[in-house]
């Protein structure tokens, strides 16, 4: 049976090189096909034609709440500044139905961290302090 309404966009899981961590917001889940234009030069036609190129993708930004003595943000920065090419890893984000089962699954490749932003500070503020990291990657993919 088909489902009656659309998904909540707010139950999901992020599962970052084995760990699973809770995140409020993960944003930049797109892919983009760049377009080739082309036209040779005894063509009949007087426009170009069009073909699929190189496929893009944008960084991924994931926010969550900061805990005292959690350091993984940095610890992999650092991991990614002092080996270049080591210490990738591969992230999955679940988009979960209310019985906590994943219904759509992406898998961004051989990521790594390209920048973190630390909680904004504001003395008359009520609100939880947020820290966010930004992972470029070699390719997105919907999960099956």
């Amino acid at each position: 049976m088909a489902q009656e309404y659309p998904l909540p966009r707010f139950h999901f899981q992020v599962d970052w090189g084995g760990a699973k961590i809770s995140f409020t917001e993960v944003t930049g889940l797109d892919i983009q096909t760049e377009v080739i234009e082309y036209r040779h030069s005894d063509s009949k036609d007087f426009n170009k034609i069009k073909m699929p190129g190189l496929r893009k993708f944008s960084n991924i930004l994931m926010k969550r709440g900061k805990f005292q003595g959690d350091d993984d943000f940095y610890n992999w920065y650092n991991e990614i500044s002092n080996e270049r090419a080591n210490n990738r890893r591969d992230v999955v984000i679940r988009l979960l139905n209310e019985k906590h089962e994943p219904v759509a699954v992406w898998k961004a490749t051989r990521c790594f961290p390209t920048k973190i932003t630390a909680p904004d500070l504001k003395s008359d503020a009520n609100e939880v302090a947020i820290e966010s990291i930004e992972i470029a990657h070699e390719g997105l993919s919907l999960v099956r």
